[in-house]
């Protein structure tokens, strides 16, 4: 019987922070993950770190310098090459309308910080099993296509 984490692939996740220690907190969290981590600082280096790593999901703070989470958010789900991947806001804002602002800005999930461990990884298992059930249905359907 396999174990929840042996489930999911092997993954790649970014993490948009512009905190030090949140960065190191979140990595560190994900280490029980078959997970490979890249980081990004700012609001700019996580859209250029999109381009160049294809996260299969994005930790992402809100309150970042040079783009706020919400920006980020809403260009990585207004192109198409980006909209499938899985998003998580992670704040330190609580309030009910920063919730609505990443839900309406595209946001999968939502965490506030201090981050639970425990909820941090169910969350990320359940959203990367998603994600590479949806690309495997997505692969089968275009052989189909091929084949018909």
């Amino acid at each position: 019987m396999p174990t929840e984490e042996e489930q999911i692939p092997p993954s790649k996740v970014l993490i948009a922070d512009d905190h030090p220690q949140i960065l190191e907190l979140l990595e560190a969290y994900l280490e029980a993950l078959p997970v490979t981590v890249s980081v990004a600082r700012d609001g700019e280096a996580t859209l250029a770190a999109v381009e160049r790593e294809q996260p299969d999901l994005i930790l992402l703070d809100i309150m970042m310098p040079k783009r706020s989470g919400f920006e980020v958010c809403r260009i990585l789900k207004d192109d198409p090459r980006h909209r499938d991947i899985p998003i998580v806001m992670v704040t330190a804002l609580n309030e009910v309308g920063d919730m609505e602002r990443a839900r309406e800005s595209g946001a999968d999930d939502y965490l506030s910080k201090p981050v639970n461990k425990n909820e941090l990884l169910s969350r990320v298992r359940n959203l990367l099993k998603l994600r590479h059930l949806k690309r495997s249905q997505d692969r089968s359907e275009s052989d189909e296509e091929e084949d018909g």
